[in-house]
């Protein structure tokens, strides 16, 4: 079924746009499920460690903008993908 979707996709459009969609969505998902670990990990490391919660918070905050930064890059690569 998902198959069809995209082979439909790809009959109106041209592969390389169909390629800048996919890769566009996989970077997002990648970039959540990225972020969503750092920050179970994080607590999990709260947890064990209250006293370190301040230098374990900020450095869990530079990290996931490392992963945005990354994600949005991608995202850029694909929409120009799209329109050159």
């Amino acid at each position: 079924m998902l198959l069809s979707i995209l082979l439909q996709a790809a009959a109106g459009a041209s592969l390389a746009k169909l390629g800048a969609a996919l890769g566009a969505g996989i970077a997002a998902i990648g970039a959540g499920l990225g972020i969503g670990k750092i920050g179970g990990q994080a607590m999990d490391a709260i947890a064990r460690q209250p006293e370190a919660a301040s230098d374990i918070r900020s450095n869990m905050i530079v990290i996931a903008a490392l992963i945005e930064g990354v994600a949005l890059i991608a995202l850029i690569v694909c929409i120009l993908a799209i329109f050159i």
